[in-house]
Order: C-alpha cells, then structure tokens, then sequence
C-alpha cells in the first residue's frame, strides 16, 4: 500500500478544503489508512487518479469468479500475517466432475456438492464452485457436462481445459458466467491467455515450481491476460508450504508482481488432499480443487476457513431479526439480547432448555455483548424499541417483556418507549430456565 506522502505527492497541493479535510496532507493520510477514496478530491488529475490506483493496488492482485452477489473472489491481499491488519478473501474450495461421465453421474455429485452447507454460528459454509473436466478432450463432451452442471447449480464454475480449440468453443457459449478457466502444465499459456482476455474470463495456470509460474505468469500478462490465479504445481505438502510462502512473500515484501496473483492447488480427494487444502488454508492458497470431498471432510474445512478469516477486528454477528424458539404465540414472552453471536447463541441455547416457547427479539449492536454494548450507547431502549417496531413482535405477544438483569437500569425508560410492562431477568444466561418458569407459571 502507498504511503501518505506517497499520496500527498500525487495530490494538488492546494488546501481546498473541497474533499472536507483542512489540508491535501491531512486528506493524504486518510488515503492511507484507506478511510478515505480518491474520488473525495474533485480536483485530483485523471493522471494522478491512475498512478493512485497502481500505487494503492494490493500486493495480490483481486480475481473473480463468476458474476452477482455469488461471484468469489480470491486474493486482494496486503499483509503475510492476519494481526498485521486483516485476511481479504477467504479460500474458495471446489469439486470436480468429468465429462467423460454420464448425465445421471453428473447430477449425482452436484447434488453431493449442493448438500455440503452448513449452519454454524449463524453463518452458512458452503462449497464455492464446480470445475468440470475436459477429460474426454471433445467440445460435444465437455459442452454436454458443462450444461449438465448448471441444470442445478448457480453457483460459479471453473473449466479445467487443456485444449484451445475446446475451451473457445466453452467460453463462446458460457463466457457471460465469467468462469475460471484452468489451463494445465502442458497448455499454450499464450494462446489460453489471448483467448481469456478476449472473453473476459479468469485464467488458472498451472507451471511446476515458482519461476516457471512466475515466467507463466509474465507471458499471459504480454497476452493482455492480468486476471490470473496460480498453481504451482507441489507434489507434496513441503512443496506446497515453501512455494506458497516464497510466492506470498515474494508479492508483499517485494512488490514482485508476476507472483502478485491468488494461489490455488489442485488435489486429489482422501487425506492427503485433506491435509494439502489446510496447509493451503493456513499459508496462502485462495483455492484448492477437489476430486471429491466427504461432508466430515468439508465441515472442519469449513470451519477452519472460517476461523482464519474472520476479521479479528470485527466480532462475529448475527442478523437483526426475530428469531421464534419453539412454537411461541400470542401470550408467549418476549425476550431480547444483542448480536453478538456467542450471547445470541448461548441465551438461545438456555431457553431451549426451559422447553418454553419464546419470541427472541435480536438486535443490532455492532457484534458488542450486552454491557459493552450498553457502555457503547449501542444498546439502549430507543433501539430496542425500535427493533421491536421493525419486527412487529409486540403485535405478535402480549407475554412479559424480559429485559436482560446486566442492563436492568433500561426497564423503566423501555417501558415508556413501548407502552407495555417489562420484567427484568437473569444477570446469567443460565438462570433463564428458572426464571422463565416462575414468569409463565
């Protein structure tokens, strides 16, 4: 990333006042900390805005997939290490069919990768894309599999083509997906890559060893191609972890931008592959293809996934919203607690087990827990009241209103913003099965 001086150089120097900072310095150190755009400037040059753009470009460069709110994205990437400031793009993990497959095969295993979603912590993991195999090395084969992917997957699609003339005739029918189309080591990177950038498409390119994916890389940017993604062909896990280190490395601390592009692997299925996609995970990869995945195998990918790029600097949340536990009515209580998904999870959790019905008004806090929320000015009761108006949850019940007992000095003044009678509950999440008890007996 640049610089403020950097910045500050490209800038007009004139303390206009126009971008709503009392200097270009100031303005400049904002462009830095990235809390501020370029367009801010009315009267930067157009000359200026590029070089900005060139100079702000992360260190690896950002490739899609696929097009809409579904489209992945990989690389985007600033720092070698998440506390440094935060993980981009999150790996993006895909299966793989062959269209030397029948119609009904095909079906079956994108069923299969469909299935492979999971709810946790109110979060949905899934598998990112389906690549299909030109295994058979024929257009009508490869085109024949391709649709019978996308009878019922609309997810992205990623096509694994070594032939020119079959991957034309591809992307001439599906260019407008936007897939990735991986070209393997014996592929015309040359060709590959005229026939991507003319189509508008991403380009994987597979090259034994960092120079030569580094030499790859440089040809396909000649060819105009710059939206690429990177294997570089480990055989084995040391492989995997030392190139993808000196690549990643190689990118941020040097600025080396034939390896500036996302990283991906292509594996097998079993434990070693496995064990390749969290390595990958861990250090550098933004996909790794799959020849099969079992949903024991996905769920703690998943989660790994997860884990390692969650934003540190931002708790996990869950949505605003009214969330109905167990079958509650028209009389049933109406209890209410921050987004922070560990409260949400654990108050949900307790009064499932009171094996009582109840209306669970969650509401936005910025992912705070209830008394850091409450100490921010996040949690007080005109946003909860105004949570409940959203919800419409209060014409739902005429139950009690339970403010939770950590910020029980809110009842009286919620009780005036709602009109209705409040009960202050539980300091912990745990009394809330007693307490609710005593409320409905």
């Amino acid at each position: 990333m640049a610089t403020a001086i950097e910045y500050f150089k490209l800038l007009p120097k004139t303390n206009c006042k126009d971008c709503g900072q009392p200097t270009c310095l100031a303005f400049a150190m904002l462009l830095a900390n990235q809390k501020a755009k370029l367009e801010d400037c009315p009267h930067v040059s157009g000359e200026a805005v590029e070089a900005m753009k060139e100079s702000s470009a992360p260190p690896v460069n950002t490739v899609k997939v696929g097009t809409g709110e579904n489209a992945v994205a990989m690389g985007g990437e600033n720092v070698l290490y998440r506390h440094e400031r935060r993980f981009e793009n999150p790996i993006a993990y895909a299966v793989s069919v062959s269209d030397s497959w029948d119609a009904p095969r095909i079906a079956e295993a994108v069923a299969k990768a469909k299935s492979l979603a999971f709810d946790r912590v109110g979060m949905v993991f899934r598998l990112d894309l389906v690549s299909v195999s030109n295994d058979s090395g024929e257009s009508d084969e490869f085109l024949a599999a391709v649709d019978a992917v996308l009878a019922d997957w609309d997810l992205p699609i990623m096509f694994e083509i070594n032939d020119v003339g079959v991957a034309e005739a591809a992307l001439s029918r599906h260019a407008a997906l936007k897939p990735l189309v991986y070209a393997g080591e014996t592929a015309d990177v040359e060709a590959f890559a005229k026939l991507a950038t003319k189509h508008g498409c991403p380009l994987g390119i597979r090259a034994k060893g960092v120079e030569a994916a580094a030499d790859a890389a440089e040809i396909a940017a000649k060819a105009g191609c710059k939206d690429l993604v990177l294997d570089l062909g480990a055989s084995n896990l040391k492989e995997c972890l030392e190139w993808q280190t000196i690549a990643r490395r190689a990118a941020i601390n040097r600025k080396f931008r034939p390896l500036g592009h996302p990283l991906m692997n292509r594996v097998g299925c079993g434990e070693y592959a496995v064990a390749t996609a969290v390595l990958s995970t861990l250090k550098y990869g933004s996909l790794v293809v799959f020849d099969g995945l079992e949903p024991y195998e996905a769920l703690p990918l998943f989660t790994l996934r997860q884990n390692i790029y969650t934003d540190p600097q931002v708790p996990i949340q869950v949505k605003q919203d009214l969330y109905p536990i167990g079958d509650p009515g028209p009389h049933s209580p109406i209890m209410f607690t921050t987004n922070f998904s560990l409260t949400y999870f654990t108050v949900r959790a307790d009064i499932e087990k009171s094996k009582i019905p109840v209306w669970l008004q969650i509401v936005n806090t910025e992912g705070l827990s209830v008394l850091t929320a409450y100490s921010a000015g996040k949690f007080e009761p005109e946003r909860v009241a105004a949570a409940f108006e959203e919800s419409g949850v209060l014409d739902k019940s005429d139950g009690p209103v339970v403010v939770p007992g950590l910020v029980a000095r809110m009842s009286g003044k919620l009780s005036e913003e709602i009109g209705r009678d409040v009960v202050v509950g539980t300091n912990e999440s745990k009394d809330i099965p007693k307490h609710l008890r005593e409320i409905t007996s």
